[in-house]
Order: structure tokens, then C-alpha cells, then sequence
């Protein structure tokens, strides 16, 4: 993607996993790792979204891993429904500061993103991650709500989460990503006209992850039952 992109490969709980690596020309702020689309219908980390969600890190300051889940591209196993994926992404989480070249992973400030399935399963990895591991920021594209089980997000990071998705999304029905939302009064940042991979609209996509990624997290507390 660019001068500073190196390939890595680490070992995952059902083979190697295949990734890239992209960091920022500044000292880095932390390491993100982002999840790819689903990977029986083409999704992969080569995908546009997930290209442009690792450029909007890097011009923030952070540095970007993108990975091929396992049977996709170079990375061994099978597809597992999003329960082996999920064991993927924490692989990458636990060693990812090693092929950054970063110190031990406690000190490393992380963030998660994820398009669509990727969504579904950075979800899962947050529940499984906190509090244990802070989490500085959560970015959710296109969340498939409607095909999987996406995990509620704790209040907590409510403060550091951008759930973005397109209005006319043929695949991932805008109303499904708000029942989904709703009961956490967790909002919602809708793209007028866009299409489920944002076709035309990804540089709209890039300015709108950026400005969360260079945001301060606002205070997050739980509405009263009785306004």
C-alpha cells in the first residue's frame, strides 16, 4: 500500500496466518488490526473497504495490520462460521506488536476494525478482550447485523466506537444495524446513498474513520430510565 507495507505471517490455531503491515512515517500511536468480509463470498484483506480503513490508521498515526482469515489467500484452515475467525484475530492481537516491532503487547495501545463479517467478528474479539485490554478505539463498517450475531459492545467503549453504514445497503439492511444499535443507545453514523461497499464514497469513508481515529473519546454514561 505503501513504502512503509511489510508482509508477515504468524502462526494462528489453525496454520499460519497471512498479513500486512503498514505503518506511519511518524512514531506510531499503537497497533490497529482490522478484520476482512466474509471469506466464502471474496472477502479478504486486499478488500477496498479494509484498504481504506488501514490507510485512514496510518494517516493517523497508527500502525495498520490487515490479515487473511484462515482458507483465505496464503492463510491455512477452513472457515469456521466466525468462531475460528475470532481465534485468528486474537492470534494477530497477541503477536502483532512482535511484527511491528513494538514492545510487549500491555503497553501497546490497540485498536479493532472490521467491514461486514469482519464487524461480526471484531465484536466478539472486544467482548473477549475487555477489560482486560484496553481497547483506545473501535471502528464498525457495515456491521452484519442481519446475517450473524453481533456482540452488544460494553458501555464503556461506547466513547471510542464509530459504527458506520451505508443507507441503501443491499446486503446489511440499514434498520438491522439499528435494532441492533438501539438497545445500547449506541449511535449509528449513516452515508447517505451509499451501497454496502461503499462504491464512489470511500474517501467520504477514509474522512469519516479519520476524524474518529483523531477524536478524544467523549464521556460515556448510561441514559436514566425516567429523562
Amino acid at each position: 500500500m505503501n513504502a512503509q507495507t511489510q508482509a508477515f505471517t504468524l502462526q494462528g490455531p489453525a496454520g499460519s496466518l497471512q498479513g500486512l503491515c503498514d505503518a506511519p512515517t511518524t512514531a506510531s500511536r499503537g497497533l490497529a488490526v482490522i478484520a476482512h468480509p466474509h471469506p466464502l463470498f471474496g472477502g479478504s484483506m486486499d478488500n477496498k473497504v479494509v484498504q481504506t480503513l488501514a490507510r485512514a490508521f496510518v494517516q493517523c498515526g497508527w500502525t495498520a495490520l490487515r490479515f487473511n482469515f484462515r482458507g483465505v489467500g496464503q492463510s491455512q484452515g477452513t472457515y469456521d462460521e466466525g468462531r475460528g475467525e475470532l481465534q485468528d484475530l486474537l492470534a494477530v492481537v497477541i503477536h502483532a506488536p512482535a511484527q511491528a516491532g513494538a514492545a510487549a503487547l500491555p503497553s501497546v495501545p490497540l485498536a479493532l476494525a472490521g467491514f461486514s463479517f469482519g464487524a461480526f467478528v471484531a465484536s466478539h474479539a472486544v467482548g473477549s478482550l475487555w477489560p482486560a485490554r484496553e481497547i483506545q478505539k473501535i471502528v464498525l463498517v457495515g456491521t452484519a447485523a442481519s446475517r450473524f450475531d453481533v456482540l452488544p459492545l460494553p458501555l464503556e467503549a461506547h466513547s471510542r466506537t464509530l459504527v458506520l453504514h451505508a443507507e441503501a445497503d443491499d446486503t446489511v439492511p440499514l434498520a438491522d444495524v439499528l435494532n441492533w444499535a438501539r438497545p445500547q443507545a449506541l449511535p449509528v453514523t449513516v452515508v447517505p446513498g451509499g451501497s454496502h461497499f461503499f462504491h464512489g464514497q470511500l474517501p467520504l469513508l477514509k474522512s469519516l474513520v479519520s476524524r474518529h481515529l483523531c477524536a478524544p473519546p467523549f464521556a460515556a454514561t448510561a441514559l436514566p430510565d425516567n429523562p
